[in-house]
């Protein structure tokens, strides 16, 4: 047979059509029955139609024929016309077990994202190193191209399997881990060698589950209840966020009026601080459209974090949260509330902060847990964040934990309080405890005393214009001009600039 350029095309697209196919059409139908989409369809789901471009298909460990893709897609695409750099593991070809070779067609989509700035998602379905393979060290590649991406684009995990051992370090060094309930699976060591090593029984599920990681270790920051969600989830984070740190964050008209004033603003905080309300809900009547992408949203519940935006532009919301613990500070919030701080620095997204907070948690476990070294990090990441910064009081601001929701020590730009705001170094009712206890225990009332000692602490000190007077917040308005204002002084301090020493780095206390 003469060989034709028609021949060889004709050859090169069988070989693409048997790629694609990944592990063939019975281990596709298994991830079907297992309730779990193929790596190109998750892929598909992801960036907009026909705009991905497959890097390095034909990459393979020689030794093993049949391998295709070495059990990985690589490649770019566009989310909402803006470029990505991706992977995803492909269970039908080995577990999607990582070898020597997958780990570098991994490694080169991340050198490319290094090398022209743009993010990096990697949708992870393994069943973790293949055994006998030298190139399971490729972990470590990874793990390094993860630490030199870290703070310049922004990396996202999104886990759609079992993710075990070293598999799962290169998740928790990105930026954001999305789980899948039902599907996805993070701990370093299995149940079966944790029943081995300690004796003791544990399911997968109550091991490392979506649930698990997203309530308690903090490890997932968004958890969908289909990968269909999970890939809308995705597309949704990334239209806040820019392609690198020198880069400011995408403007999106939503056609939600600068000046829009709302009077129902006036009736969200109850004036009786010993009433509970859901800072969500004020969040949501200030931002455009009422759009905010909460991040974390059921890890450490007594702070709130995420992403909106104002007039167009993202900002980045942290918030205490009444509804749960009366919006303490303790040390999961503090932890969570200093890593999106600085995410949000690294990549230009300028902070608003809105403060409600009686203190932080008291008791041994906190104590002996460490929350001195957790809450420096609140205070750390505030304090190094570069970005504007506007704080809001709302209500409660005792104390230490006040000064930890960036106060004007920690370089607040602007401080505004809304009338509801109260400030002291604690509330009436624990200065009543400490300092006037003999007082009330003597009177011939002591009840009735000490209503009358907490409301003159409260009509001399719980209002924000003691403060006012001497320059610790810059200005009390009305609830219902809150987000024209906020706006008003975003655009005011978008340049703002800051120096800071000449340095490697600090100090963080990690």
């Amino acid at each position: 047979m003469v060989e034709t350029i028609e021949n060889k095309i004709e050859s090169l697209q069988q070989k693409r059509e048997k790629a694609r196919l990944g592990g063939g059409t019975k281990k596709i139908r298994q991830q079907h029955e297992k309730g779990k989409l193929t790596a190109r369809e998750r892929i598909n789901l992801l960036i907009d139609a026909g705009t991905f471009s497959e890097h390095d298909m034909f990459m393979r460990d020689l030794d093993k024929k049949e391998m295709v893709c070495d059990a990985v897609v690589t490649g770019k695409g566009l989310i909402d016309t803006r470029p990505v750099f991706l992977f995803s593991q492909d269970f039908t070809v080995m577990g999607g077990s990582l070898g020597g070779v997958h780990a570098k067609k991994i490694c080169h989509i991340l050198d490319q994202s290094l090398k022209t700035g743009v993010p990096v998602i990697g949708m992870n379905d393994s069943a973790g190193a293949r055994v006998n393979d030298s190139g399971s060290s490729g972990y470590t590649d990874i793990f390094f191209r993860n630490t030199q991406l870290s703070g310049y684009v922004p990396q996202i995990s999104v886990i759609l399997g079992s993710c075990a051992g070293g598999a799962v370090y290169s998740p928790a060094l990105t930026d954001f881990v999305f789980m899948v309930k039902g599907v996805s699976l993070m701990f370093i060591t299995g149940p079966d060698v944790v029943k081995t090593v300690t004796g003791e029984e544990v399911t997968k599920e109550n091991l490392g589950s979506a649930d698990i990681h997203a309530a308690k270790t903090g490890a997932a920051h968004f958890v969908a209840e289909s990968e269909e969600e999970c890939m809308e989830m995705v597309r949704r984070l990334v239209s806040y966020l820019p392609l690198n740190s020198q880069e400011q964050p995408p403007r999106v008209d939503s056609g939600d009026p600068a000046d829009r004033t709302d009077d129902d603003l006036r009736h969200v905080v109850p004036v009786n601080s010993a009433k509970s309300y859901d800072i969500r809900k004020l969040i949501r009547m200030i931002v455009d459209r009422g759009d905010f992408l909460e991040v974390h949203a059921n890890f450490a519940r007594n702070i709130c974090v995420g992403f909106a935006r104002m007039d167009g532009e993202t900002v980045g919301i942290i918030a205490n949260q009444p509804i749960h613990m009366a919006g303490c500070l303790d040390i999961n919030a503090s932890v969570k509330a200093a890593r999106f701080i600085r995410f949000c620095n690294a990549f230009n997204i300028p902070l608003l902060t809105f403060v409600d907070c009686p203190g932080y948690l008291p008791g041994t476990q906190q104590e002996q847990g460490a929350i001195i070294r957790h809450g420096a990090k609140l205070l750390y990441a505030y304090a190094e964040a570069t970005v504007p910064k506007l704080t809001i009081v709302v209500r409660k601001a005792y104390g230490g934990a006040y000064s930890a929701m960036c106060a004007q020590g920690l370089g607040a730009d602007f401080i505004v309080a809304l009338p509801t705001a109260e400030f002291g170094v604690m509330g009436p009712e624990a200065t009543v405890n400490l300092l006037f206890a003999g007082d009330v225990a003597h009177a011939e009332d002591p009840e009735k005393r000490r209503e009358e000692i907490i409301q003159a602490l409260r009509e001399r000190f719980s209002h924000p214009y003691g403060p006012a007077a001497v320059g610790l917040i810059n200005d009390v308005i009305d609830p219902a001009v809150l987000r024209p204002y906020l706006i008003d002084q975003l655009s005011t301090y978008k340049n703002v600039k800051r120096t800071v020493p000449p340095k490697k780095h600090g100090n963080i206390p990690l």
